[in-house]
């Protein structure tokens, strides 16, 4: 049996008209549209850059749209205005030079300053006469200058000052680090950062703090380190003391080495001789830290006292003097003839030329010593000096004594060894006891 229709149409008829209500206001509710937006491009703005306001979401075919500076639309405000029904582009009040609107409404700003950080409104009217605007924001940012590190004290002692370095110049919105030793600064009891960390404080120097010191400024779009800084850290410096490869050698030979040893770094070296300051002669080289001084060959002048001296910025040191001795032999020249030097032994007599004994080494007469000769030859020569006969009379040359020079004519100052050996003329006559040598 079908059921009656009547009454089931009566129950479904209000659930039709509200579903036909529902549709047609669906029908006729207006689309949703997107609201307007300004971007800033790029969002990050750095002084001397162009920068576009771009408009987002503008209504298509408006009557006109108009940029202004600040949050306020007043005229007074007003940088520049386009109509895309004629094409035309107006300047107003606000406008610098450097704004230029484009038919889509965005607005191109060329080289930025910090002035133009701001707030910038975009007004669009459409042929309704209906309004829209939007406010944008422009933050310009310095560009950095390279940062420089100055300090309270140029030339801190070591152990007693406290020194304060401050990175410049100031700037606002600007962050600070510090490196030293090309390293990020750890945390230490004696260095201290400033709250805005643009100041540093080294209490209580030491030369292991001399650096070097790099600052490092930073901001939204540029990052700047300062070039290197070395404290000069003033000490006092220690005593250095030389080494010497020989200190006696003879003239005409080498090298000789000298050498300043000290434990200090950064220092400078100088050298003295006589306590006078060294003045480099013919063989004399300096190595190129000064350290090292080299003789080669030796002068009879080379000899004497030598020392060096060390110093920094604050003081100096100079070593203990070390004396350099430089024995001397006589030559003489091959045209020249040698004097004759007559030696009489115990045993008798010998005689050599004097040349023979200085030029190269002789046998020694039996039962001498090399030192005892020498001291016996030497004591004698200068016993006898100004004494010597002449060629005239060395024929009957005394075997223990010798002519006076006072009863010689012609009588004056004696000679030094060394001339009056030099003379072809003369005959030297030395009587050499070995007893009583050894008895002495």
């Amino acid at each position: 049996m079908e059921p009656p229709s009547g009454p089931a149409s009566r129950r479904h008829g209000p659930w039709n008209r509200l579903l036909l209500a529902v549709s047609l206001l669906t029908f006729w509710l207006p689309p949703t549209t997107a609201q307007l937006t300004i971007e800033t491009v790029p969002p990050l703005a750095a002084e001397g850059m162009d920068v576009l306001l771009l408009a987002h979401n503008v209504t298509e075919n408006p009557l006109g749209c108009t940029w202004y500076r600040g949050e306020r639309v007043e005229n007074s405000h007003s940088i520049t205005s386009y109509r895309p029904d004629t094409n035309v582009t107006t300047k107003g009040p606000a406008h610098s030079g450097r704004e230029t609107l484009y038919p889509n409404g965005t607005l191109l700003i060329q080289n930025v300053t910090q002035k133009d950080t701001g707030s910038y409104t975009l007004l669009i009217t459409s042929y309704d006469l209906q309004t829209e605007r939007q406010t944008g924001h422009l933050h310009v940012h310095p560009v950095l200058p390279t940062p420089v590190i100055t300090s309270n004290n140029s030339n801190p002692w070591e152990h007693k000052d406290t020194v304060v370095l401050t990175c410049g110049p100031e700037t606002q919105n600007t962050s600070y680090i510090w490196w030293i030793n090309y390293q990020k600064l750890h945390s230490s009891t004696r260095l201290e950062l400033s709250e805005d960390k643009r100041t540093l404080t080294v209490f209580s120097v030491t030369r292991k703090d001399t650096g070097p010191y790099v600052c490092e400024a930073r901001n939204p779009v540029s990052v700047r380190r300062s070039d290197p800084f070395t404290l000069q850290v003033l000490y006092p410096v220690a005593r250095p003391s030389l080494q010497v490869s020989n200190t006696t050698v003879a003239e005409h030979e080498g090298p000789v080495v000298l050498t300043c040893l000290t434990d200090e770094t950064g220092v400078s070296i100088r050298w003295f001789f006589e306590g006078q300051s060294l003045l480099l002669t013919r063989g004399m080289t300096l190595s190129l830290d000064n350290s090292t001084l080299t003789i080669d060959p030796v002068s009879r002048k080379d000899a004497g006292d030598y020392q060096c001296e060390v110093s920094n910025r604050a003081n100096s040191s100079k070593s203990d003097p070390l004396r350099l001795s430089v024995t001397c032999t006589m030559a003489f020249p091959d045209s020249a003839p040698a004097p004759r030097l007559t030696l009489v032994l115990e045993e008798g007599h010998s005689t050599l030329p004097f040349s023979a004994w200085i030029s190269r080494p002789s046998p020694l007469p039996r039962g001498y010593s090399l030192s005892s000769f020498s001291s016996s030859l030497t004591s004698c020569l200068h016993h006898n000096r100004g004494n010597w006969p002449s060629a005239s009379t060395s024929g009957r040359g005394p075997s223990g004594g010798s002519v006076s020079q006072a009863s010689l004519p012609d009588a004056r100052s004696p000679a030094p060894i060394y001339q009056e050996l030099l003379r072809p003329d003369t005959d030297v006559y030395c009587q050499i006891n070995h007893k009583a040598d050894v008895g002495h």
